[in-house]
């Protein structure tokens, strides 16, 4: 079983900042990623990444302005995400998956075995 605990979220102004944090026990995890889901709204692949060699993959609405990274040593994978406009307001959740790089299809929420609680990220116009 891995835990995922999900941290940084908060309010912010339009054009502003955040990094998001998810910890937990991502080295026995091939495939990591982010996802969003608004009030009303189905859930949003954002990014994703392999934990092993760090190859990463977008989707359009973020590419740009968002970057998932990881960090080995403390099993943390982290999602900064700048310019930030107020329909990026969301819960934001941090997912894990056992499926390698290759196979997954990254971008479908039932692709992935554990998720974070969700932080919330809210931006103020």
């Amino acid at each position: 079983q891995v835990q995922l605990v999900e941290s940084g979220g908060g309010l912010v102004q339009a054009g502003g900042s955040l990094r998001l944090s998810c910890a937990g026990r991502t080295s026995s995890v091939y495939t990591v990623a982010w996802f969003r889901q608004a009030p009303g709204k189905e859930r949003e692949f954002l990014a994703a990444i392999s934990w092993s060699v760090g190859n990463t993959n977008y989707a359009d609405a973020v590419k740009g302005r968002f970057t998932i990274s990881r960090d080995k040593a403390k099993n943390t994978v982290y999602l900064q995400m700048n310019t930030l406009k107020p329909e990026d307001t969301a819960i934001y959740y941090c997912a894990a998956a056992n499926k390698l790089w290759t196979y997954i299809r990254r971008w479908l929420a039932d692709e992935y075995d554990y998720w974070g609680q969700g932080t919330q990220v809210t931006v103020s116009s």
